[in-house]
Parts: C-alpha cells; sequence; structure tokens
C-alpha cells in the first residue's frame, strides 16, 4: 500500500488559512479519524530546539501548533498536552519565546516539560534496546509530530524522523550523541525511536524552511509549503526531493526504509495535492527549489575514504568564526562529550578552543550556538 503525502501550497502563517490549509490536507488523508480518537490523550511534539523568534524558522510556528489544536478540539478531543525537550533552556520558555503558548490557550492545550525521564524498553530494537523517554511521551496514547523544514549538519536534513528524539529527556539526549557518534548509528537510533513511538500523523511545517547551518543557525528560506502523511519517511523523502537532494544521502531516510519504519521509493509514495494527485516530477517542477542550500555532497567509499576513517585526516568538522563569538559558552555546556572537546583554554576574553581529538562529530555545539557563530567544514 502506497505511503499518502498531501502537499499544500501555503505562503503565509495567518491563523485561519494554515487552519483552512491544514483541514484540506487531513481531508486529502482521510480524515481526522483516521489518526485519533476524541477518548485519546493526545500530546503534540513540535519542534523547539531552544527560544528563537519565529522569522528565524528555528522552532515550528505557533499558528501550526494552534490549527492542529483546534481541529483536534472541534473534533471533540478532550486531553490535549504539548511539549519537547529542548537543547537549550524549557519547553515552557520556548513556547512563549515563539508565541506558541498564546496560539495554544484557546483550546485548553496543557503545556508539559519532558524533564522526568521513564526507562522504556524495545527488545525489538536494532540499534537501540531502550530509550529513556520523557514521562509526557509515556503517558499519551497518540502523538502527532509537528516538525520543521530544516538543514541539519549531521543528517543533511531534520523533518518528521529526527523531530522525535525530542521525545528523549533532557540530558539523555546528549548521551545518546556520544553512544551513536556518526550520522548512521544515530539515524538508525531515531528510527528505533520512531518504530517505538509510533508517530499517529506528522505535519511538516515549510511555510518559512531554514536552509545552510541548519538546524538553528541557518537562513530562513521561504518554501510555501505543508506536507502532511502518517510515514515520517516518505514525508522526509519528499522534502528531500523538492531541495534537489537525493533520498538516498539521507541518513534517516536510507536507514528509515531499510528498517521497515515507511517508504522511501516513489513508486510507494502517493503525492496528495490540493487540486488532485501528483507525480514526484510535477511537485518538484511546481514546489522545488533547485538553490536550497543543503549538503548535496557524496562520501567516497573508496580505499582511500577507508584509510581516511582511520586516520582521521580529512573530516567534517565544527569551527569557531570568531568574529560572530559572544564567549557565552553555550557550546561548551552543550559538548556531551567526557571531558569536552572544547573549552575555554585562554579564558573567557577569547573563544573557547577544540579539541578534535576528543570530538565526535555530532555537531551539538553547532546546533547549540544562539548566535550562529559555529560552522562546520
Amino acid at each position: 500500500m502506497a505511503s499518502e503525502v498531501a502537499i499544500l501550497y501555503c505562503d503565509t502563517y495567518q491563523e485561519e488559512t494554515v487552519y483552512r490549509k491544514m483541514k484540506k490536507g487531513l481531508e486529502l488523508l482521510g480524515g481526522l479519524a483516521r489518526f485519533v480518537s476524541p477518548q485519546e490523550k493526545i500530546l503534540l511534539k513540535p519542534n523547539l530546539v531552544r527560544r528563537a523568534e519565529n522569522d528565524r524558522a528555528v522552532v515550528t510556528h505557533p499558528a501550526v501548533a494552534g490549527a492542529m489544536a483546534r481541529i483536534l478540539r472541534e473534533a471533540g478531543c478532550g486531553e490535549i498536552r504539548c511539549g519537547d525537550s529542548c537543547g537549550i533552556g524549557s519547553a515552557r520558555k520556548a513556547m512563549e519565546g515563539a508565541g506558541m503558548d498564546k496560539a495554544l490557550e484557546p483550546y485548553g492545550v496543557e503545556l508539559v516539560e519532558f524533564h522526568e525521564a521513564m526507562e522504556v524498553p524495545f527488545p525489538e530494537g536494532k540499534m537501540a534496546r531502550e530509550f529513556l523517554l520523557a514521562r509526557p511521551v509515556t503517558e499519551a496514547d497518540a502523538l502527532i509530530n509537528l516538525c520543521k523544514m530544516k538543514t541539519h549538519a549531521l543528517e543533511r536534513i531534520t523533518g518528521g524522523v529526527k523531530n522525535l528524539y525530542g521525545c528523549v529527556s533532557g540530558l539523555n539526549k546528549a548521551m545518546g550523541h556520544t553512544k551513536y557518534s556518526n550520522a548512521d548509528s544515530f539515524a538508525r537510533m531515531l528510527v528505533d525511536l520512531n518504530l517505538l513511538i509510533r508517530p499517529r500523523l506528522c505535519v511538516m511545517d515549510g511555510i518559512m524552511a531554514m536552509e545552510g547551518n541548519g538546524p538553528t543557525s541557518g537562513d530562513p528560506v521561504s518554501m510555501n509549503l505543508l506536507l502532511m502523511s502518517a510515514d515520517p519517511v516518505a514525508l522526509d523523502t519528499v522534502f528531500a526531493r523538492l531541495v534537489h537532494l537525493d533520498p538516498g544521502l539521507v541518513p534517516t531516510i536510507v536507514h528509515g526504509e531499510a528498517m521497515g519504519l515507511g517508504s522511501c521509493r516513489e513508486e510507494e509514495i502517493r503525492l496528495l495535492g490540493e487540486e488532485g494527485p501528483l507525480s514526484m516530477e510535477e511537485a518538484v517542477e511546481r514546489f522545488g527549489n533547485a538553490s536550497f542550500h543543503v549538503d548535496r555532497s557524496r562520501r567516497r567509499t573508496n580505499l582511500w575514504s577507508r584509510l581516511n576513517s582511520v586516520l582521521k585526516c580529512f573530516q567534517r568538522r565544527p569551527y569557531i568564526v570568531e568574529k560572530d563569538c559572544r564567549r557565552c559558552g553555550v557550546c561548551v555546556q552543550s559538548c556531551p562529550v567526557e571531558g569536552k572537546a572544547l573549552r575555554f583554554k585562554k579564558g573567557k576574553g577569547h573563544p573557547p578552543v577544540y579539541d578534535y581529538s576528543k570530538c565526535i562529530r555530532c555537531f551539538c555545539c553547532q546546533e547549540m550556538c544562539p548566535y550562529g557563530a559555529i560552522r562546520v567544514k
């Protein structure tokens, strides 16, 4: 059976317009009742990596969360909560900074923190056999994934599959980066996490996306799209194709398909436009952006690359742009490596210094830098 992805043109965050578009998307996918029932406890999981202004395209826009809450309330759904495990600060502060709390208030949505961890076994996992999930995740009957269309230094893009990493509680996310310290192992862990949680529906906010130095320090770019699907792999595949990125280069897509989470083969993805079904080629022609700044390079797999993986001579690595660094220390705090891979060796009057012999290339420092001072080369 083909995985269905609704693709909706939307060039504004005006609340009523976003609401109508998402209602239409659900209609194309068979209606809300296909995904949740009114009796269930429903958790909305937006991307709230840190407090940020909406025009930076760092977090899921509050209009998307508000529209989803309104749709659920109109369908008679009772208990609705919203939360995330932020990289910096609390979910509540991130929601307040974006205005998401105000967007959700009319619908009586409870704002929850993901601080308390619950150990959840997953014996069938291929990469991870247990997870430390936030309590609200374990208490929910159904999770709706409200992800953001962005680039990502480690996985190339972050969308449906990657967004669920925020279901892991607090500091345990940093531990995951040390345990799954390359793009492939981290992606396989993420797929296991998705297989455990099984989000009922994924909504991707691509009205204003992020390109370049994502997922927090990139540049906003208008894609004018909302994507909706029950299949996070198919959703991310459509995202990749729209920005002219080969889905075969995205670890979360490749392993997601191989491990049975969803479909990345175009013949198994059915695109539903507002005016009727679309082929992938038609969707790319109508909605695609060939100039979208994303890593499209192919990793070499020859003898030299295998030798380099041992010698570690030429690798992608983070570096600090000194003129942009504010010496805030967030990068040092966010480094998950024991003993830290970067520190203030010359005092706080100078930028932190990397010890690349310790660096595991998780790019947490780049992701968490609030000033966009860390790049990857």
